[in-house]
């Protein structure tokens, strides 16, 4: 089996790399400036790096391709949280409580969380009110916006290190997902979405009935079934579509592919090739080093850049 791949880059399509980076730099003091591949590039400490193209015109982010957002661990959540706030450049973004309206700007300022599952359906709201429940406080997640692409962040800690941490993802069966990146990509599941073998018949589990808050959007959010996979530090992690739309190819895009690491780029083209896998591009140059670009589960595309 071939070592499972490292995570490389997320790449972007900018308006204005350089006001980018800048913009992620005053967020993320540990990030710097850099470039890869004669890019420019937003270094982060974890040999992590997001890569930007420059576009004459907003790189469209609808119809939803299966790329959402990415985000990072930070040490202290709410201090990150004032921080924002105090920035006139940062636009916190409301997470809805119920679909009444009401909002916070951190998780944990609002309904405890049941069961591993990060929001509350409408049934868990009444208990939780009947029960006179009380956030819990302290560390949580937050999501902001901004940068010259309005760019939707996540943030969450508290952890021991401020680093480039995860992309969120969509797709019609999160399970399918994870189980097309362990075949295909040899990725191991996150530890909470591990202890379960999947074949291509069990893999299809149906969006869950229920919405839960707190939620980007006032109608809630579809939180099951989840599933993930890890690549070294970084984690690509799926929930259901949330609407009845296909996703779409997520090339040209603002979020334009993922990229992964591999030492031995012509032996996973054959594997991949005998696997029958989408090849958007075939071997190709990129800087000093070759890749190629392949087709995920959900059309979002995976660029393999070989490493020394």
């Amino acid at each position: 089996m071939l070592p499972t791949p490292g995570f490389h880059h997320l790449h972007l399509n900018s308006v204005d790399p350089d006001a980018a980076i800048g913009f992620l730099m005053r967020q993320f003091p540990t990030t710097s400036r850099g470039e890869w591949a004669g890019l420019p590039a937003l270094l982060s400490p974890n040999n992590c790096m997001i890569v930007f193209n420059t576009v004459a015109a907003p790189a469209p982010v609808l119809p939803q391709s299966a790329i959402w957002h990415f985000g990072w661990h930070v040490t202290d959540s709410r201090q990150s949280l004032a921080a924002f706030a105090a920035r006139s450049e940062v636009r916190l973004q409301p997470l809805y409580t119920t679909e009444e309206g009401g909002f916070v700007h951190i998780n944990s300022d609002t309904w405890p969380n049941v069961g591993g599952v990060l929001g509350l359906t409408r049934a868990q709201i009444a208990e939780a009110r009947a029960a006179d429940a009380r956030p819990v406080g302290g560390p949580g997640f937050v999501y902001f916006r901004g940068g010259p692409d309005d760019a939707l962040v996540e943030i969450a800690g508290d952890y021991p290190a401020e680093r480039f941490n995860h992309v969120h993802m969509w797709h019609d069966d999160p399970f399918c997902a994870l189980l097309w990146y362990q075949k295909h990509l040899n990725a191991p599941p996150r530890a909470a979405f591990g202890g379960t073998t999947l074949t291509e018949d069990t893999c299809r589990v149906g969006r869950g009935p229920d919405p839960s808050w707190p939620a980007l959007k006032r109608e809630g959010m579809y939180r099951s079934p989840r599933a993930g996979v890890e690549f070294g530090d970084v984690v690509l992690t799926w929930y259901a579509n949330q609407g009845e739309q296909p996703l779409v190819g997520s090339r040209g895009q603002f979020q334009d592919h993922i990229a992964l690491s591999v030492t031995d780029l012509d032996a996973w083209v054959a594997k991949l090739r005998s696997e029958g896998v989408t090849f958007l591009e075939s071997v190709y140059t990129v800087g000093d080093t070759r890749a190629v670009m392949i087709e995920g589960p959900s059309r979002e595309a995976l660029e393999l850049v070989e490493v020394g």
